[in-house]
């Protein structure tokens, strides 16, 4: 094998909020090839920016909320194929992503959602579970189930090296 894999780097968040009494979670309902789906807020890495730049930064585009990662959940790797138009072969997608969970911050009224979401919506968990065949990623409640389990990592786990910052 001569191409070297390089798997498409996301992030997404999970964010809670007590709404009297009654645990919910922030998702977004966006469109996809697939019809509408259901996703953490997430998003892929951009040139020069770590993982928790990138957390705060799609979060804030695809919910209008700001968000303060405060720990990260987990890493995790799947796969994806989808089948192309006049091709033989299906895409084949690898995601490595890192998902955070963190302090919810202000609503910026009047911010437009990125291309392609048609909202944030709070869910409960067995709201969440039950739309299972909605969810975009196998890893929205993947990563939903680890954070109701308490599992946590300091953030001081991810290193991202200056030179990434420097990047023209």
């Amino acid at each position: 094998m001569n191409t070297r894999w390089k798997p498409n780097v996301t992030v997404a968040a999970v964010i809670e909020r007590d709404f009297d009494g009654v645990q919910k979670f922030l998702l977004v309902e966006e469109e996809t090839r697939d019809g509408l789906r259901f996703n953490n807020p997430a998003g892929h890495l951009d040139p020069g920016e770590s993982p928790l730049q990138a957390c705060v930064r799609e979060t804030l585009e695809e919910t209008a909320f700001h968000f303060t990662p405060t720990a990260l959940v987990g890493v995790y790797l799947s796969r994806f194929e989808r089948t192309q138009a006049g091709h033989d072969e299906p895409l084949d997608i690898t995601y490595l992503r890192f998902t955070f969970c963190g302090e919810l911050g202000a609503h910026v009224a009047g911010q437009p959602l990125d291309k392609g979401i048609v909202r944030a919506l709070w869910l409960t968990v067995d709201e969440i579970r039950a739309s299972a065949p909605m969810h975009r990623s196998p890893l929205l409640l993947t990563s939903l189930e680890d954070y109701l389990a308490g599992q946590r990592f300091p953030l001081d786990v991810i290193t991202t090296d200056p030179s990434i910052l420097l990047r023209k």
